[in-house]
């Protein structure tokens, strides 16, 4: 069965570096290269044994580069991943009378298939995890809105999906690609040294307002490629402070942007302070 080719095109955004480092985030905190390999099989729409190990190498690889570009701290882990998927790719390339045997390696190991089992191995602990989490947030007491807190809407019901950090690197890649469009000459692009810091502020007092928004509307009225890149840092500092939720409807579908619970209590105990005090 041949795996459907999913390629993700990497934008230049070599001018990031150094023009929004009043932060840094760490990626680690989020996922690991485990992580991306089970989201880039999810995406070839196979079963995890027919992947098309080539493909993938480069899907990851390119993932990496991207991420890379946009500032965050990758864990080592990645880089390793990275070269052991290169290597496997090497070997499928070339053809079998052509390939150097590695006299450190195991005569009935095969690296294709040990990743594979890792794999599989990893999605098992993750479905188990995933699965006490869902119990967990089903036996939650359902937030109820006191009087006169301010209007936000309930978090989406639980059927909905999570948007992972990829997810969400997938959808600001787009945005800047469109940017890089737009931009078709140096002189069009101008000084944009945003702060990450501020632009937390920014989204917590439009959150404090609206509720909720989808991955598109944050962006709504963003003028550069620059200016994207620290919004985008910005949302994932503020989904590892758990303040803000991501989820999706189904898979790689739109993302829509929540309150966190425990922030949404916070912005409400905000509201009530001033009637409070009033009494």
């Amino acid at each position: 069965m041949i795996a459907k080719q999913h390629r993700t095109p990497l934008p230049s955004v070599d001018w990031l570096h150094g023009k929004m480092s009043d932060l840094k985030i760490q990626f680690q905190v989020f996922e690991g290269p485990m992580d991306l390999l089970l989201f880039l099989v999810k995406k070839q729409e196979v079963d995890i044994y027919e992947v098309n190990m080539t493909e993938l190498a480069t899907q990851f690889l390119a993932h990496v580069e991207l991420m890379q570009r946009l500032d965050l701290e990758l864990a080592g882990e990645f880089i390793v991943m990275a070269s052991t998927l290169m290597y496997i790719k090497s070997r499928e390339l070339l053809p079998m009378e052509e390939q150097v045997e590695d006299p450190d390696e195991d005569d009935n190991e095969d690296p294709r298939w040990d990743l594979i089992r890792r794999l599989v191995e990893y999605r098992r602990f993750k479905d188990a995890s995933q699965d006490l989490q869902r119990l967990e947030i089903e036996q939650r007491n359902v937030y109820t809105r006191r009087p006169g807190s301010i209007p936000i809407e309930p978090l989406p019901a639980g059927n909905r999906l999570e948007a992972n950090i990829f997810d969400l690197v997938e959808a600001v890649n787009e945005l800047l690609e469109r940017f890089a469009k737009r931009e078709t000459s140096r002189s069009e692009i101008v000084d944009d040294r945003w702060s990450i810091s501020e632009k937390i502020g920014l989204i917590r007092r439009r959150f404090s307002q609206v509720g909720r928004l989808t991955f598109s509307e944050l962006f709504d009225g963003v003028g550069s490629r620059g200016e994207v890149a620290a919004t985008f840092l910005a949302l994932l500092e503020l989904v590892r402070l758990k303040q803000l939720r991501t989820t999706q409807a189904a898979a790689f579908g739109e993302i829509e942007i929540t309150i966190a619970p425990v922030e949404m209590q916070h912005l409400e105990s905000e509201h009530m302070q001033p009637e409070t005090m009033l009494t």
